[in-house]
């Protein structure tokens, strides 16, 4: 059972606070951004998130399926333009039902219902950005080369969080660095994409450092961490700016979410659930009676197969991606109606479960989440690359690692030579912190393609060589 209970004593958090359009660095910004007809401060996060490299690599990072040989499957690009879809339609019907049931703090602050849509937008379209090559796999890989002997020597004199940090890699907070950290030489202008702290607040699904492990029952916020040691002090700069309510947990900083971020999880569940099951069929992993049955029961007794529309559907494929459609839309609205009746109890520290956990329909998506393990993420060509990813991740992490802590050795040094400048401290040597070494190179392989990657690493191998 869930152990978060309503905190005693405690003032809810305010909308106000809550929708804080202040950036990192930057008190104040243009007025004439926020005059009607031009675009809000939230409106701009999403453009300068889709305008980020960052986000342009997720075109060749996987989803489901490691380097796909057709497109009919989804990257994470793909995935993370539908999940902004998804989390438009329900920060604007929250926010329409939330403003109209007591307008006046929100004509006070200037929110609308479009602010709310906005917001959640933005956070979903970069909610996957800090995810490494190879998906979750990619995860598993970075964190078990730091647990291996070729490591151990790099994370001599670092602290326990640190190294939990390190060896326990997780995208969430990569997301958060890559959002709010500016490498190198330009750590003056340490602002990231200069993203508004709300829709920071609304990305960041787990506010709490590494360790200790508060991972507790249901509490969705627990599952994982949403900063590393060398954003700690940013992230408490945005949740004090938002008045996000800290939890009492010694030796940790942890804190109860933005109450958008259930809107953002919730948009990121109702995508991957349906859409890796459709990606199944389409590779051929999940026969078409399975898919079909699996989503008819998404949309209740309310649908039949002998629905007109769907009857004049030919072509398979098109049936079910019909029925993708409308299963989404409905669970849109179904996440939509639990956050506003939740929505009291979100502000107060009250709750803390995943949206989709509760949904009417939650025993099918379980039965999705067990067939999509089984038949996709498991399937064999599957492990086979993502076992290669295994072996090519360990590989530059420990030959970049090796090119910046052994300067002495000329394989090295030629190695080095391949790094950007700005993974490295001015005038291309270490920091003077050895953790923010590491990070960097972290950053550094985390953020390369699959298929980059592969290529990088057949290439400082001698497996392929370079054509002029």
């Amino acid at each position: 059972m869930s152990r978060t209970i309503a905190l005693r004593g405690v003032e809810p958090v305010d909308w106000s606070n809550l929708f804080s359009a202040n950036r990192l660095g930057s008190r104040a910004h243009s007025k004439r951004n926020m005059l009607p007809g031009h675009r809000s401060e939230f409106q701009r996060d999403f453009d300068r998130v889709v305008f980020s490299s960052a986000f342009r690599r997720l075109q060749s990072k996987t989803q489901v399926v490691p380097l796909p040989d057709n497109d009919f499957v989804h990257t994470r690009l793909t995935h993370s333009l539908e999940a902004s879809c998804v989390g438009r339609s329900l920060g604007r019907i929250v926010g329409k039902r939330i403003i109209e049931s007591d307008p006046s703090p929100f004509e006070e602050i200037g929110v609308t219902a479009s602010d709310f849509e906005s917001v959640v937008a933005a956070a979903c379209l970069a909610h996957d950005i800090g995810n490494p090559p190879f998906g979750h796999s990619g995860e598993d890989a970075i964190s078990e080369y730091f647990r291996s002997p070729e490591a151990a020597g790099f994370l001599d004199g670092l602290s326990d969080k640190q190294v939990a940090d390190l060896q326990n890699f997780e995208g969430n907070a990569a997301g958060f660095r890559l959002l709010t950290h500016t490498s190198a030489s330009q750590s003056r202008i340490n602002f990231g994409l200069g993203l508004t702290f709300a829709t920071l607040g609304a990305f960041t699904k787990y506010p709490r450092e590494s360790l200790p492990n508060l991972r507790r029952g249901d509490n969705a916020s627990e599952k994982k961490f949403g900063f590393f040691q060398t954003e700690k002090a940013t992230f408490a700069q945005v949740a004090a700016d938002l008045g996000l309510i800290k939890k009492d947990v010694a030796e940790t900083q942890a804190w109860f979410r933005h109450p958008l971020a259930f809107l953002v999880e919730a948009a990121d569940d109702i995508c991957y659930s349906i859409i890796d099951l459709e990606d199944g069929y389409k590779s051929g992993k999940v026969p078409f009676d399975t898919t079909q049955d699996l989503l008819v029961n998404l949309l209740g007794s309310d649908f039949s197969l002998t629905d007109s529309v769907y009857g004049m559907i030919l072509d398979r494929r098109d049936k079910i991606g019909y029925l993708r459609a409308k299963a989404v839309n409905e669970l849109t609205w179904q996440a939509a109606d639990l956050a506003v009746e939740k929505m009291p109890e979100m502000l107060a520290a009250g709750f803390d479960r995943s949206l989709s956990s509760l949904l009417p329909c939650q025993e099918t998506l379980a039965e999705i989440s067990k067939i999509s393990v089984i038949e996709i993420y498991k399937a064999k060509e599957i492990i086979e690359i993502e076992s290669a990813g295994f072996e090519v991740l360990a590989g530059l992490l420990d030959a970049f690692l090796n090119a910046i802590f052994t300067p002495d050795s000329r394989r090295y040094k030629m190695l080095k030579q391949l790094i950007p400048d700005k993974f490295l401290a001015e005038g291309r040597q270490l920091f003077d912190d050895k953790y923010t070494s590491i990070m960097n190179i972290v950053e550094l392989v985390a953020g390369m393609t699959d298929t980059f990657a592969i290529d990088m690493y057949r290439k400082i191998k001698g497996i392929s060589l370079p054509r002029y």
